[in-house]
């Protein structure tokens, strides 16, 4: 089988959690005997065509806007440009994948020029992410997710709540949607002893603080306002904590917060930190905090896991269906502050539950989310598609 795979990022260009998920789910697939090109936007120094992990990578030029949305139509217009040349001159190709709607516009016009099945991923909607639709700028991105969910032959989800989801704000019939769950390659996240833990550990906490971290990008979404203001609940009951907030973007109002009720010397602050120092960070911390207002999946969680960090979410998406409340993790209330004070504290006041948590998290691993069986079922898609694909005219 041959498959044209369009996303907006792929390492070493990341943006959010696409570029983990192809780089990821694709050499699964290429290892199951399919060939994959992966079309993806140039980044940096990393050459425009090449070979990683089996899949053959195109980054196409993409002519520069301050407009976001004039941008993501130069990048429609470069990749349906070179989808075109490959399917053209290199002929053969059975799917076409598309992940989300950003590359929707050339995904759309390749299957209707060629005549080629096109699948979808959808790792998001328009209409979850501000739980509804509040402006022209949100109407405008939900009209082009549903246009590509429309076109689509069949729709992959991460989730069954993603899957009620795109039922619901792109009206797709349910027997048109796989869930699929997203997965991580646990070696990754290795526990490092390669370094002076203390030494490093006293970057973010004196030796007798227990470290409670939030990773992930800095969004209203993901909550983190939440974390900051369950900390005097549990500095009430546990005086000795250090909470760090680690990730990209504006943590101004934060910090604010942190500030006005009391709690700024009890938290750092970090901004970017490599994969390097993160996989070192979570070997000295004792809790991982994902108090999402909407999260599709959560694939931090599994990072934690693969870590052998304990985790509190809330309960909002697809977070409940990645972690077994008491089995594998706390799950929390969604936007309650007490729930989420008191799922911490039950991970730092009982060190022998938090480390069983962390064994039956670690296990799931490779019984749930791992990619040789996600590639799997993604092959088993593919093979519905091509099977239906042969019993009709185009």
């Amino acid at each position: 089988m041959k498959i044209l795979v369009l996303a907006w990022e792929f390492p070493p260009r990341i943006v959010g959690g696409i570029a983990r998920h192809v780089s990821e789910l694709y050499p699964e697939i290429v290892l199951l005997n399919h060939e994959v090109h992966l079309i993806t936007v140039e980044f940096g120094q990393a050459p425009h065509y090449e070979v990683v992990d089996g899949i053959h990578i195109h980054r196409v030029a993409v002519g520069a806007s301050h407009d976001f949305f004039h941008w993501v139509m130069n990048m429609n217009e470069s990749m349906g440009l070179h989808g075109g040349k490959l399917l053209r001159e290199d002929g053969g190709f059975d799917l076409i994948h598309a992940h989300d709607w950003l590359v929707g516009d050339a995904a759309i016009a390749l299957k209707h020029a060629f005549k080629v099945p096109l699948l979808s991923t959808i790792h998001s909607t328009e209409f979850g992410r501000h739980n509804g639709l509040h402006s022209p700028t949100s109407h405008y991105i939900a009209g082009k997710e549903k246009q590509l969910a429309h076109e689509a032959w069949r729709i992959i989800v991460c989730t069954h709540y993603m899957q009620q989801e795109v039922e619901r704000a792109m009206q797709s019939p349910s027997d048109k949607v796989d869930v699929i769950y997203n997965g991580i390659c646990p070696e990754k996240k290795s526990r490092c002893q390669d370094f002076d833990y203390w030494q490093f550990r006293r970057r973010f906490a004196s030796d007798q603080e227990r470290i409670v971290y939030y990773v992930g990008r800095i969004t209203f979404e993901k909550g983190i306002h939440l974390f900051v203001a369950a900390a005097p609940s549990i500095l009430q009951e546990m005086e000795s904590v250090k909470f760090v907030v680690i990730g990209n973007g504006n943590t101004d109002y934060l910090k604010q917060q942190a500030w006005s009720i009391g709690v700024w010397d009890k938290f750092y602050f970090a901004g970017f930190m490599s994969d390097e120092d993160l996989n070192r960070f979570q070997t000295i911390a004792d809790c991982a905090v994902f108090p999402s207002l909407y999260e599709p999946f959560g694939i931090v969680a599994l990072e934690s896991f693969a870590a052998h960090v304990p985790v509190v979410v809330s309960d909002t998406g697809g977070l409940p269906e990645v972690v077994r409340h008491k089995k594998t993790g706390i799950v929390t209330q969604t936007n309650n502050v007490d729930s989420l004070a008191q799922g911490i504290l039950e991970v730092l006041k009982n060190p022998g539950f938090a480390k069983w948590l962390v064994d039956n998290a670690h296990e799931e691993l490779g019984q749930r989310f791992n990619w040789a069986k996600l590639a799997r079922q993604t092959e088993s898609v593919y093979r519905r598609v091509l099977q239906e694909r042969s019993q009709v005219d185009w």
